[in-house]
């Protein structure tokens, strides 16, 4: 085996074994990193999300047939949706911006639940009661990820 062969081949072997380190380690950081705080937080914001896009449904309706009153929580369900599905998946990809995210997401939540909270429908006391457990379940992420960093 010539020189170049064995330095290329001895190369290639340091470039392997660097990137077996990087991925140890990052299993490392991510172990246990969805803990209960994390996955109940992921399902909270899923769930609003969900709930927030049904109700702005029911907004749209109520608009459609003249009910003007229900133009404003319309689009605070619609921007509050997006807060919410933003943190969910920053939270499934393990971002280091998911606290940035989840403290976000709760604040978009109690805004929209101000608005939401003033109609008797079933379809907005069900988001109510979506954003409510959304934005707890968000600030309890956001006090339990205090000093720690995802991803760096």
């Amino acid at each position: 085996m010539d020189r170049r062969t064995m330095l290329g081949m001895m190369g290639a072997g340091a470039v392997g074994v660097a990137v077996a380190t990087i991925e140890a380690k990052a299993d490392d950081a991510h172990a246990g990193m969805h803990d209960k705080t994390h996955e109940d937080c992921l399902k909270a914001c899923t769930e609003c999300a969900t709930s927030c896009d049904e109700a702005f449904h029911h907004c749209f309706v109520q608009v459609a047939e003249g009910k003007r009153d229900h133009a404003r929580p319309l689009h605070y369900l619609s921007d509050c949706a997006g807060f919410c599905t933003l943190s969910a998946a920053m939270i499934a990809k393990h971002s280091p911006l998911m606290v940035d995210s989840c403290a976000s997401c709760a604040e978009a939540c109690k805004k929209t639940m101000a608005i939401v909270g003033k109609f008797d429908s079933p379809e907005m006391k069900m988001a109510t009661a979506k954003l409510l457990a959304c934005e707890k379940s968000c600030v309890s992420m956001v006090v339990a990820m205090k000093g720690h960093v995802h991803g760096s």
